[in-house]
Order: structure tokens, then C-alpha cells, then sequence
């Protein structure tokens, strides 16, 4: 019994040895034993009870960390052990093609899983209307034109087709959809709000089941992002990141209810807002993420922060140990650390080491991300499934991407020039959003921000649509500047609006007016007496309402995305349109905020949208 107790005695004194140097302790049985969480039979909970067990302070803090492809090479991401890798917006491999970036995302899962560990990584990037940073993708109109086409279905089926696009270049994780109900339409972001009223995102919310199919483990699902949580649609002035300023009830009401659908649908992580609640930064607001999403809301995903959304928790530049410990006390799971990545897991590993930041805190954020990763089957499956290749960006993902554009359309206005006849007609089609793919796609195409061009994705461009929808007899002249229109025409198209812009450079808080060339083609093609139609490519209602008595037709367009024969399609009368605003058109800019049931009378009324057949 002496012999028995010493030995035990040293066993303890071992363990506690051990233990004090932060070593990991790992069953016994696992010396022989292939791990429990390598064991695909095993639950998911107990792989990663199994795995959490193996997992030093270094290892924990990394899977918390995501870095930017253009600053972590997969060496690096594996030797700081970080748990995810994003593309922003234009960071793509060369050549941007479907082969590129799953060679370059294999790259990062082979120096992942072979660590001593073998954690994968889970991939990132914006999936805001498809898969829109790779070239080839099918690109859809922006959620203002899913709002306004109201069909559910439609948008479920647009996340199924992004997700196996997304899915066949190694991306398992897609930064979309955004939720945010925008009040302001200054706001540089409006075009990615389904509308102004709540339950335009509620109903489109199931984009995320699409996304995320039955199962998260299909090699043809990815992890959808519900974002922006939460308010960034109803800052002051809509200003991008600004302040809202609202009651508590007012948040429930207006901006909570799409998270409620997004938690109900099983999005599996939640993206926090840049924008700041009454004067606080919703990046450090435990209120919002903890007490609020996790545990009102029963939200059991994992939450990231926005693109170095931890800097302006104090609103100075960069990040602070007291901005680290706030933002992963308040709630935050893993942080988007584009390039200080290597800062920020000391700082954390600090935090942690004098106590600002607990170790359930660090455990909790583990198994969150952790259960997503096993879900994913990313410890199983963890490289790319190259044989959807075969049909990314084909003709039956285009020909939905048409389809929702024709849904999209909403008819204003239709002095009986509308539709326009095939046959033995002469139509003249002008403006600088004719025949620019850049132009119609928007932002979040390619680059951030977008691009002005003709033919920087394929698809088809709304003159493509009009030339290729024009019967027998009918002739169709283009000119962008409207130069050679004459009484010989029986109609004018003009197309005009906005060019491509995203977050920060979208803001027009001095006004929403056309600009001085879309002005100069319309003041044009009235002189010439031709009856003239209006389709406005934009990503907000436009101040139209001096232009609107010169307009025999008008048709809101949004931002139709890779398939503009589809605006066509309902010029010519081959879809009857079906489009209702999802935003109230205001009379003027000085109406800004101007929405549903606030008692302004607007141009057009929440729900507008004519047809050609009663």
C-alpha cells in the first residue's frame, strides 16, 4: 500500500507539473488509438469535447483568428494555427478561375491539416449576389431587386446556385445574407437591404437554406453569414458605420426581427455591424451579442467580426489590448484580423494570461467554431470538390439569374408606350447603362467596389437584350450620349442611373439627383419629340421627379446583375411585370428618411408596381 500511494503521489505531482506548463493532457488511450475526433462515426459534440481536450492556449486562440490571403501564405496561416482565411473583396488568385482558387485554397488546407493537430481552415468570401469575386460566376441582381420581385422561392434557389459555384472553387464559407433593413436610402449600402420594412428580409432570409442546404456537410452547401448584426440600416443620415440612434424598441421592432428569421433558418454565423447603438460600438456591445443574439435570440453558431471592425471600438485607428479583451468578452468568436493577425493573437494570448479575458470565454468560442468546421465536414472532406466545376456559371444558372431580373422590374409608369413592339418598330437606346455589364452589376463584382465596362463579366447587358429580343422590320440604334435620334423613331429607351459603388464611397448625403449626363440625354430625346421610356440602373430610388413629365415609361431596373436581357424581356412584353418597390420613391432628396407608415407622401408609395394586363 506504501509502494501503491508514492506512486500515485508521483503521478499527481506529474499531472500538476504538466498542468502548470500549459501542456495538454490527452486520454491515454489515444497513444494507440486513432483520436476520437478524427472518427467520423463519433458525434460532433464529442469530437469536439475530443479535440478541445488536445487544444493548447496557442491552438484556441489561433482557430479564433481570420487573416486575408494576401498577407497569410499557407505556411504562415498554419504556423500561427489560424482558423480561418478570407478573400476580400478583389483578392483573388491569378488566373481568376475556378481551378486557381481551389489549387490556392487546397494549398491552405494541406499546410492546415498538417499540423500536428490537422485543423482545417474554413475559407471566406462575400457571396453578396453569387459567388461575386470569381470571374465566371453567375452574378444576380442585388437584394433591392430580390425585395421587389417578393418571390421567396426564387431567392431560395439563387442561394442553391451560389452555394455550388461557391462551393466548386473551395469557398465553404460565404459572407452573405445581409439583413439590414435600410431607413435612409443617402445610405451607400441601401442596395443590399431587401426593403425598408422588416419583413422583406424575413421573407428572403430563407436564401440562407438554400445556401446551407439540408445539411451542411453536402459537398454543395457553404455556411451563410446573417450581417449585419445589427442597426447598420438605420444610422442618422445614413451614414455608412454611423450611429443609430433609436430606442430599444425600435431595434426589436424594426432590425431584429431578419436575425430571428436567420437563427430560426440555422444561418451558421453571425456577422457583427461596424455601426455603433446610441453612441456604442456594436463590436464591443455585450448587450447585442451575448445577452441580445446568444441568448435571447438561442443563436448557436459562432460570430465574426467585421473587417477590422475591433479598431473603432475606441475610435482611434488600430487595435488596443482593452478593444481585444471588449470585443471577445462582449461576444465575438472570431475576429477578421485581415493583416495583424500575428498582433492579435498575442494580444488575445495576453488578455488571457492576465485574467481581462476568462478561459470559458476562449472554450465557448472554440466549440462554437469548432462544431461549424465538423458540420461543414471539413475534418473529413477538407479539399475541394472539383467535379461542380462543370457546371459553374452554365446556361441553366444563368437563365435563373434572367429570371430574376425579369422579377425584379417595376413599372411606374406606362403612358401606352410600354411594351414595345417586336415587329417592324425603330427603336433608339441611348445612356451610359445600355451596354455596361460593370454598370449593371454594381458593387461587390470582381472588386469591392465595382466597375465601370462593358464586358467585365459575361452575361448580357440590357442592349444585348433589346437588340437580341427585336422581330422582323424592327431596327435598333444605339448611341450612349442620344447623338443622332430623330422624329424617324417610334420610341427612346434611355438608360440611366447610377455606376458601381459599395460601402463608405456609396453615400450621397447631398442628394440622390441623376447626374449631368444622364440630365443632358434626357433634356435630348425629349426635344426630339420621340416618345421617350426610362429604366433607372441603380442601387436606390433616384430623385426623379422633374425628369418624370418628360417620361412616357418608367422602369426601375436595380441592378440586374449578369443577365440584362431580362430587363429586355419585359420592355418587349414577353413578361408581364410583376415588381412592387420595396422602398417608398421619395418626391424629393429633403424627404430623406422617408418610409412605409411614417405619413410622407413619396412619388410612389411602398408596394408601387404597374403591369401591362389587369
Amino acid at each position: 500500500m506504501p509502494l501503491l500511494r508514492t506512486k500515485r503521489s508521483l503521478r499527481t505531482a506529474v499531472l500538476a507539473g504538466l498542468l502548470l506548463s500549459g501542456t495538454t493532457l490527452v486520454p491515454m488511450a489515444s497513444a494507440s488509438a486513432t483520436p476520437l475526433y478524427k472518427d467520423s462515426r463519433a458525434s460532433v459534440a464529442d469530437r469536439v469535447t475530443d479535440l478541445m481536450a488536445r487544444m493548447t492556449l496557442d491552438d484556441k486562440v489561433g482557430q479564433m483568428t481570420e487573416g486575408e490571403r494576401g498577407a497569410a501564405t499557407p505556411a504562415q496561416s498554419a504556423a500561427a494555427r489560424l482558423g480561418s482565411i478570407l478573400s476580400g473583396g478583389g483578392s483573388t488568385p491569378s488566373p481568376n478561375t475556378p481551378a486557381a482558387w481551389a489549387d490556392m485554397i487546397d494549398a491552405y488546407q494541406r499546410a492546415a491539416t498538417s499540423t500536428g493537430l490537422g485543423i482545417p481552415i474554413v475559407y471566406g468570401s462575400d457571396t453578396v449576389h453569387g459567388h461575386n469575386n470569381a470571374y465566371g460566376a453567375t452574378i444576380f441582381p442585388h437584394n433591392i431587386g430580390l425585395g421587389a420581385a417578393n418571390d421567396p422561392a426564387l431567392v431560395r434557389q439563387i442561394g442553391v446556385i451560389t452555394a455550388r459555384e461557391s462551393a466548386a472553387t473551395g469557398v465553404k464559407w460565404g459572407f452573405a445574407p445581409c439583413l439590414c433593413v435600410a431607413r435612409d436610402d443617402r445610405w451607400g449600402r441601401t442596395y443590399e437591404s431587401f426593403g425598408e420594412v422588416p419583413a422583406n428580409a424575413v421573407a428572403n432570409s430563407v436564401v440562407i437554406e438554400g445556401l446551407q442546404g439540408s445539411s451542411l456537410g453536402n459537398t454543395t452547401s457553404i455556411m451563410a453569414t446573417a450581417k449585419h448584426f445589427i442597426g447598420d440600416g438605420g444610422t442618422t443620415g445614413g451614414v455608412d458605420q454611423g450611429n443609430t440612434q433609436i430606442g430599444l424598441d425600435e431595434l426589436r421592432r424594426i432590425h431584429l426581427p431578419p436575425f430571428q428569421a436567420a437563427v430560426a433558418h440555422g444561418v451558421g454565423s453571425v456577422m457583427i455591424s461596424f455601426n455603433s447603438w446610441n453612441g456604442v460600438k456594436d463590436h464591443g456591445n455585450k448587450f447585442l451579442i451575448t445577452d441580445l443574439l446568444k441568448g435571447e435570440l438561442g443563436f448557436s453558431g459562432y460570430v465574426i467580426s467585421d473587417w477590422n471592425g475591433i479598431d473603432q471600438i475606441d475610435g482611434q485607428s488600430g487595435f488596443t489590448a482593452a478593444e481585444v479583451s471588449q470585443a471577445v468578452n462582449a461576444g465575438i468568436d472570431m475576429v477578421m484580423v485581415p493583416n495583424d493577425y500575428l498582433k492579435f493573437i498575442s494580444t488575445l494570448k495576453a488578455e488571457v494570461g492576465n485574467g481581462h479575458v476568462p478561459m470559458s470565454r476562449i472554450d465557448d468560442a472554440n466549440r462554437r467554431i469548432l462544431t461549424k468546421k465538423f458540420e461543414l465536414g471539413l475534418f473529413d472532406h477538407p479539399y475541394t470538390d472539383r467535379s461542380l466545376q462543370q457546371d459553374f456559371g452554365s446556361a441553366a444558372h444563368h437563365a435563373l439569374a434572367r429570371q430574376a431580373v425579369r422579377e425584379s422590374q417595376v413599372l411606374l409608369k406606362n403612358d401606352g408606350v410600354l411594351p414595345l413592339a417586336k415587329d417592324n418598330n425603330k427603336i433608339f437606346v441611348a445612356g451610359k447603362n445600355a451596354n455596361d455589364m460593370g454598370n449593371q452589376a454594381g458593387g461587390w463584382t470582381l472588386t469591392w467596389q465595382g466597375q465601370s465596362g462593358a464586358r467585365v463579366i459575361p452575361g448580357t447587358t440590357i442592349l444585348d437584350g433589346i437588340k437580341a429580343g427585336a422581330g422582323k422590320g424592327t431596327v435598333v440604334t444605339y448611341d450612349r450620349a442620344g447623338n443622332g435620334i430623330g422624329a424617324g423613331y417610334q420610341v427612346a429607351v434611355a438608360v440611366v442611373g447610377e455606376t458601381p459603388y459599395a460601402e463608405g464611397q456609396g453615400d450621397r448625403p447631398n442628394g440622390l439627383g441623376l447626374d449631368a449626363e444622364d440630365l443632358a440625354l434626357i433634356g435630348k430625346l425629349k426635344a426630339s419629340g420621340v416618345p421617350l421610356v426610362v429604366v433607372t440602373v441603380s442601387g436606390r430610388p433616384l430623385d426623379i421627379a422633374a425628369q418624370l413629365p418628360s417620361m412616357r415609361g418608367l422602369v426601375a431596373a436595380w441592378l440586374p446583375g449578369s443577365e440584362g436581357a431580362g430587363v429586355a424581356d419585359v420592355l418587349y412584353g414577353d413578361y408581364n411585370p410583376t415588381g412592387k418597390l420595396s422602398f417608398t420613391w421619395p418626391n424629393s432628396s429633403s424627404q430623406e428618411p422617408i418610409n412605409d407608415g411614417d405619413g410622407k407622401q413619396g412619388l410612389f408609395p411602398y408596394g408601387a408596381g404597374l403591369s401591362y394586363r389587369r
